[in-house]
Formats: C-alpha cells, sequence, structure tokens
C-alpha cells in the first residue's frame, strides 16, 4: 500500500529571538544546481552535463499583521547596515502532532519586507510578507 502524503497545513516557524511567530504561509524551499555541458571529442551519441554549483533560493514567509513590528525593524537594521543573522526553521507535523519534516535555515537575514494592503471596503485580511537570504538549508 503506498504511503499518504501528509497535508501541508500544519506547520511552525521558529526564529531565534522570536518565540512568537504564527505564519500563514511559507515559500521557496528550494535548492538547484547549476550544469555546464561538456562534449567528449569522437562522441556524438550525448553530452556530459556536470553539476558546477548548488544555489539556494530565498525563503518567503506571510502572515497576518500584528502589533509588533518586530520584522520590519529587523529589516531597517539591515538597511543601516546592521546585519543580524539568526537561524530559521520550518517545521511540518503530521495531524497527531509528530513532526515529520525540519528545514533549517542557517544565518537568515530579511532581504524585503512588504506591509500590508489596504482597502476601504475592509474586508481583506492585513498581510505582512518577510522574505529572507541564508547560507544553507539542511533537514532534520
Amino acid at each position: 500500500m503506498p504511503e499518504e502524503s501528509p497535508a501541508n497545513c500544519r506547520f511552525y516557524v521558529e526564529i531565534k529571538e522570536v518565540p512568537h511567530a504564527v505564519f500563514t504561509e511559507v515559500s521557496g524551499l528550494q535548492v538547484e544546481t547549476t550544469l555546464q555541458d561538456y562534449e567528449e571529442g569522437g562522441n556524438n551519441a550525448y553530452v556530459h552535463r556536470l553539476p558546477i554549483r548548488t544555489k539556494v533560493g530565498n525563503v518567503t514567509l506571510k502572515r497576518g499583521m500584528t502589533k509588533s513590528n518586530e520584522f520590519l525593524k529587523w529589516y531597517l537594521k539591515i538597511v543601516r547596515g546592521e546585519i543580524e543573522r539568526r537561524h530559521i526553521a520550518v517545521v511540518m507535523y503530521d495531524p497527531k502532532g509528530t513532526v515529520l519534516c525540519r528545514w533549517n535555515f542557517n544565518n537568515a537575514f530579511p532581504v524585503k519586507w512588504v506591509g500590508p494592503q489596504f482597502s476601504a471596503d475592509g474586508k481583506t485580511l492585513a498581510v505582512e510578507t518577510l522574505e529572507f537570504a541564508h547560507d544553507g538549508v539542511s533537514v532534520s
């Protein structure tokens, strides 16, 4: 019997020194390897494809606005040249509360902050977006 894929609705984001960060969306969990084609003399049947460099993408977190401006303040430090790096982890849980996977992002720092979109009808949720760069991802 094939293993059932878990629903992706139960996750938490842990940010060093920010104990109450609740997010509704995480995107950008990706790793990509650049390839270089190498044509071998005398062999016309195929081209060798060799891995050159692996890079990680920026990760984007979204959440409803709160009274706290902690993420904007963190980003504004970067704007002033004060790079404050933090460890960030995205943890996925199954419906019973068991940890399925943990993605750890080392030395993360914000590279973009987007505030809420306002509308006069007041029917949309005020959402804050934080995009961060990091030195690499590990899985545990």
